[in-house]
């Protein structure tokens, strides 16, 4: 079977190893991959946004399946181009990826259709958004609609930050296209959590809960970024909260998308606020998340490539997701500077004991390396992104946090970045 990975991060590199481990014979194109999918599968020079250059490739190698990592893609509609193309693809379409890919229809949708949410309103002019921060009390969340890499979101504790944080937005355009309209929203207070399933537009299963870590400094302290770390399960979460929000949140979201017109097929992530006995959804992305993808693969038990195709034909509720009953953590390891300025190109040099791709067992703990933002240059791997690699683990106690943070000590790159409190919540 000829499978097609899109994408160029830890998560693509984590489905690469999930797809690969697969019991059904596979061939694997990543396009354009990074450093780590080459051990599994064929790098294909494409970028994630050329969408007829990915479907011609698709149509002239006979691919079966493709799998989209990231955002900008479904954004763009290679679904739609792919199935009208007559080729199966895993992701929902270009109507189905606007609750990612605009956060203005994402929180109309959520008003429309009674879902909690906090309270907001959008804007796509500079002195409106002003005097709407100067005559609401403040903290305010500013977010600019589009897509932005995780880094669009800003907290504001006063108007005088509110106005800096707008004119960067709509007058420096540090966001492009994606910041031509600003969603102001009331600042929750509470904990937040991932919590992604999986659907076929029919019936949908819950992945295990994962907690991701969004801000650069320990103690979530500082700017947003992709995300530096995750765990599973998420230490917040019981049976019952996950029912109230199957309940509250899920089934709502799934009907009011059917009564839209919109057959959502594939991964939907929603970004939760928990306050008291409410929960409110602050965001939706319609793909994997990256890191918690690396956190849940690596414990999944049954068939993702089964998985993918019981989506896709329609057919999720007869198949068994299952995951085993570890637990798992992925610490990110960033170049200095990220979120903002960085530089790439250093080698990277892993300790000998160390395989710089896939599992080994060590001291009873499964850990995986996972290469998000490198390449492979003759038999050296260099660094080539903000976020460089996923050191992740598993296993039944605190073993798997001292083992990813021995590994990280062991893996020697210019500038290597990482938190320091990724895992301490996990008992």
């Amino acid at each position: 079977m000829k499978i097609l990975i899109i994408g160029s991060g830890g998560r693509e590199n984590a489905i690469t190893y999930a797809v690969k481990k697969s019991k059904i014979e596979n061939e694997i194109y990543c396009a354009p991959g990074n450093g780590g999918t080459e051990t599994y599968a064929v790098n294909v020079p494409i970028k994630q946004d050329d969408v007829k250059g990915l479907l011609d490739f698709a149509l002239k190698n006979k691919i079966d399946l493709t799998v989209v990592g990231p955002e900008i893609p479904l954004s763009l509609g290679i679904v739609d181009e792919f199935t009208a193309a007559g080729l199966k693809i895993f992701g929902p379409d270009k109507k189905a990826a606007l609750l990612e890919s605009s956060k203005k229809f994402s929180k109309d949708f959520l008003k429309k259709y009674n879902i909690k949410t906090a309270g907001y309103k959008s804007f796509d002019d500079l002195i409106e958004a002003e005097n709407y921060v100067k005559n609401n009390s403040h903290p305010l969340v500013i977010k600019a609609s589009g897509l932005a890499a995780g880094k669009g979101v800003f907290i504001s504790k006063d108007v005088e930050e509110s106005k800096t944080i707008l004119k960067s937005i709509f007058i420096d355009k540090i966001f492009g296209k994606s910041g031509e309209t600003v969603v102001i929203e009331d600042y929750l207070e509470g904990f937040e959590l991932s919590y992604m399933i999986v659907t076929d537009g029919i019936s949908y299963k819950p992945l295990i809960t994962s907690m991701d870590y969004k801000k650069i400094g320990e103690g979530d302290a500082g700017e947003n970024t992709g995300g530096m770390g995750a765990v599973t399960p998420n230490p917040y979460v019981s049976e019952n909260l996950v029912n109230k929000i199957n309940k509250n949140i899920i089934e709502p979201t799934l009907e009011g998308l059917q009564k839209e017109g919109i057959k959502y097929k594939g991964i939907l992530y929603a970004g939760l606020m928990i306050k008291g006995d409410d929960i409110y959804v602050l965001e939706f992305n319609v793909r994997f998340g990256d890191p918690e993808t690396q956190a849940v693969l690596i414990r999944l038990e049954s068939d993702i490539i089964k998985l993918f195709l019981s989506v896709i034909n329609e057919n999720l509720k007869n198949y068994k997701l299952i995951f085993d009953d570890n637990k798992s953590i992925c610490l990110v390891l960033a170049s200095g500077g990220y979120p903002k300025d960085y530089k790439t190109g250093y080698e990277i040099i892993f300790d000998k004991s160390l395989h710089d791709t896939g599992l080994i067992d060590k001291n009873g703990v499964e850990y995986y390396i996972f290469h998000a933002g490198t390449k492979k240059t003759a038999e050296k791997y260099l660094t080539d992104g903000g976020r460089v690699l996923n050191v992740c683990a598993k296993g039944k106690g605190k073993d798997i946090i001292h083992a990813v943070y021995d590994i990280a000590e062991n893996i020697v790159f210019k500038d290597k970045y990482y938190r320091k409190d990724i895992g301490k919540i996990l008992n």
